[in-house]
């Protein structure tokens, strides 16, 4: 790496509440690398306190561009220029771009999520499935499921402060696409049990199970799980949560996400360099 770093190296990063866990420096240094693209990506530990901060430095130190994680996915949209189109009906942003001091914020996690399920051959149009949690992440997979012509989603979440965007999420899928979408208490497990047993899939879009939660899971029991039921959680460290490790003990496939992490990575690096992420090659690299 050090030997690549000169004086005009261009600088990139993930802004997130914790960090150090990401593969997305190996990803992303791999393809630059790979590439001949002299630039840089490291982590930042930045959370909600910091992330106004952050993005005034994004400016000041010319970055071309950051990643956003959790906790920041949607207030860093407030503190940015502009928005896509899908970044502005989400309600939230993974991806920045510095255009010459315009941000442009994008969110490319729904892309991700649906090319990892064709990259494992899974097709959800005409399917219905369960999804877990409707923060930034949870929000992009359900829209994008939806315009990708998923028949209907049973949206699960806790009343936090994300239960109003679960709701106002809900109003967009219902009134601007053919699926059906509806809102379900993550308190309430025979629910949750019940709607899951209905899906071809169920998905934790949730933070539960990775740092500092890991072990932790809202599922209670592997007999939540049919044996029919696809199994996939967003979280990528550690490699199999405790979900993950029900869905094993009940039979079912499974993936975690690190392979969405490739293809929205693939999509954020394709915004910011113009070019495309050499996919094959990065797959060997994080052993996908």
């Amino acid at each position: 790496m050090s030997q690549r770093v000169t004086g005009h190296t261009e600088l990139l990063g993930l802004l997130a509440m914790p960090s150090r866990h990401s593969n997305s420096p190996l990803m992303h240094n791999s393809a630059f690398e790979k590439l001949g693209l002299d630039m840089v990506y490291v982590c930042f530990e930045v959370g909600l306190n910091e992330i106004q901060d952050a993005v005034k430095a994004i400016r000041t130190l010319k970055l071309v561009g950051c990643n956003v994680s959790m906790p920041n996915k949607k207030a860093v949209c407030r503190y940015l220029d502009r928005l896509s189109p899908a970044a502005e009906l989400i309600g939230a942003c993974n991806t920045i771009v510095n255009k010459n001091g315009m941000l442009e914020g994008h969110n490319t996690d729904g892309i991700g999520f649906i090319s990892m399920l064709k990259d494992n051959g899974i097709e959800l149009k005409g399917k219905r499935f369960t999804l877990a949690g409707c923060g930034g992440a949870g929000t992009a997979i359900s829209i994008q499921a939806a315009l990708e012509g998923a028949e209907e989603i049973s949206i699960f979440n806790i009343h936090d402060e994300f239960w109003q965007n679960a709701e106002l999420t809900v109003k967009k899928i219902n009134e601007n696409t053919s699926c059906k979408a509806t809102l379900h208490s993550l308190e309430d497990k025979d629910d949750l049990k019940e709607e899951i047993k209905k899906g071809f899939m169920f998905v934790n879009s949730t933070g539960v199970g990775m740092k500092p939660m890991e072990g932790m899971t809202y599922i209670p029991s592997a007999d939540f799980f049919p044996k029919d039921v696809f199994v996939a959680d967003i979280i990528y460290s550690p490699t199999k949560t405790r979900t993950l490790e029900l869905a094993e003990e009940a039979g079912c496939r499974f993936i975690n996400g690190t392979s969405m992490m490739l293809f929205q990575g693939a999509a954020a690096f394709k915004l910011w360099t113009g070019k495309d992420m050499p996919v094959g090659y990065i797959k060997d690299v994080l052993g996908l």
